[in-house]
């Protein structure tokens, strides 16, 4: 179970002291083989705060992965779970950038400080009052005080020490004007996670009647039924590093003219593509080509895989399915060589992967119903070669590409 901060854990943690028994905290290695060690030594120098200290550096180590640049932040294990990696943040951040916003779940911060990179007015709000200390904390130098009563005029640059206010408000009650309104709900219902809209914390159906008419982005789980909800503006699918990370409900006065569905994909290394349903989606039907391609998450999730294979030349393998094909694959994407085409029979393709001398075997299952564990085990490859399998539906029949994996 994690430790339960509280706001003086807060500020012991963010002062001077705490600041310096991190550091020194940060030296062990807090491994499960060294668990009761370390917490001894921790709780001989600085007692009751040990568990605390403790908990904030394995956060740290862990935000590592998903946070920039957030070394000194403090965190709580379910807002980091929740938290929105940077490099989505900063993207998302981009398209709003001169505008004043307001982030109605700021939880600890990590949209308001990407926010506040090009925002000229950023109000963070929430009703967990940890967080919001925490989040006061981890904006830095962009940090104002406040409380929700002053959020009502606070649509003007704020100062030259800041431009980010932080106060207690709930989101189902309006407490800004004049600004962009951003909210991330929880997506997390009696401790499990849910797909259900009217159970996220805020409910969604709630929070989009709660803001009628305004310039609105929610964070949503990327498989909501958008088309069931009713969204009349723009729904953006995100991936980074090739997992699909989120989907973002962008109002009508946000989203780009005749854009419904967009997919971006993002790297942390920087790079960005987006595709829209703007965009041509006519492609031809033809024989398979030399390559499969399996388009990024975001693109499929955003029902955008005619539109991917238009722009590049590329076509499907049947329409109900989300595999592509051509007869060359565009820059960062993955490409499966078809070496062989067969009918979907375990023993004559055992038979097959034996006499390529079939090592390594990935296995790719899309519109069968297929366990690729279950299958690796019953094909038995025990050769050097490493091959990919990409089992599929065209038409009525199950069919299986032999690939050579990239």
């Amino acid at each position: 179970m994690s430790y339960r901060f509280s706001q003086d854990d807060v500020r012991y943690l963010a002062g001077v002291a705490g600041r310096s028994a991190l550091t020194e905290v940060n030296l062990l290695p807090l491994t499960a083989a060294t668990h009761l060690r370390d917490l001894e030594r921790v709780r001989r120098a600085h007692g009751d705060r040990a568990a605390a200290l403790i908990e904030t550096v394995r956060l740290r180590r862990r935000a590592a992965a998903k946070l920039l640049d957030a070394e000194q932040w403090l965190f709580t294990d379910d807002a980091l779970q929740q938290a929105t990696p940077t490099p989505v943040a900063r993207q998302r951040a981009a398209r709003l950038a001169g505008r004043a916003v307001h982030d109605v779940t700021c939880s600890i911060g990590a949209e308001l400080v990407e926010l506040a990179r090009v925002c000229p007015a950023v109000l963070g709000s929430d009703l967990d009052e940890v967080r919001l200390a925490i989040a006061a904390h981890n904006l830095g130098p962009h940090r104002l005080g406040g409380d929700s009563d002053s959020l009502a005029s606070a649509t003007e640059p704020l100062g030259r020490t800041g431009n980010v206010l932080v106060a207690r408000a709930d989101a189902l009650r309006p407490s800004s004007r004049d600004t962009v309104v951003i909210a991330d709900p929880a997506r997390r219902s009696d401790g499990r996670r849910t797909h259900d809209p009217a159970k996220l914390s805020p409910p969604l159906p709630d929070l989009l009647a709660a803001y009628p008419g305004r310039d609105l982005a929610v964070k949503c789980a990327p498989g909501l039924d958008f088309d069931r909800l009713g969204w009349s503006g723009e729904v953006e699918v995100v991936s980074l590093d090739g997992s699909v990370r989120e989907a973002c409900l962008w109002s009508a006065g946000l989203a780009e003219a005749g854009v419904t569905r967009r997919a971006t994909v993002l790297s942390s290394k920087g790079t960005a593509w987006t595709i829209t349903d703007a965009e041509p989606d006519d492609i031809g039907t033809r024989a398979p080509g030399e390559w499969i391609i399996d388009p990024d998450g975001a693109v499929v999730r955003a029902g955008l895989v005619r539109h991917y294979a238009s722009r590049y030349g590329l076509w499907q393998l049947d329409p109900r399915i989300a595999y592509l094909t051509g007869d060359t694959v565009p820059d960062g994407v993955r490409g499966f060589r078809i070496l062989d085409r067969m009918d979907f029979r375990e023993k004559s393709l055992r038979a097959e992967l034996h006499r390529r001398d079939c090592g390594p075997l990935e296995i790719l299952v899309r519109g069968v119903d297929v366990d690729p564990d279950v299958l690796r085990s019953r094909l038995k490859p025990r050769g050097a070669r490493p091959h990919t399998l990409v089992i599929t539906r065209i038409g009525r029949a199950a069919t299986v590409f032999l690939c050579s994996t990239p």
